[in-house]
């Protein structure tokens, strides 16, 4: 459940407030008692990809990139109406 402060209380204590948001509680802050603004953690970041991670441990046919044979490409004409 979230934690809502009054915006004084949020400008006090903002610092205590992301250091709860950053470890998953969410607080909302709320103006006059109405909410106005929610803080959340953020959503973790992926990973940037390696170039090169998948070599030796996939095979790619030799054939990969041969046309198709006529029946399948056929095939794929008839469906395209």
């Amino acid at each position: 459940m979230a934690r809502t402060v009054n915006l004084y209380e949020a400008k006090t204590h903002l610092s205590q407030l992301v250091d709860r948001a950053a470890s998953g509680e969410e607080v909302v802050i709320a103006k006059a008692g109405r909410p106005v603004a929610r803080l959340v953690p953020l959503a973790p970041r992926n990973r940037p990809r390696k170039p090169g991670i998948w070599r030796g441990k996939v095979r790619v046919a030799k054939s990969f990139d041969a046309p198709l044979p006529k029946a399948i490409l056929d095939a794929f004409d008839r469906r395209r109406g």
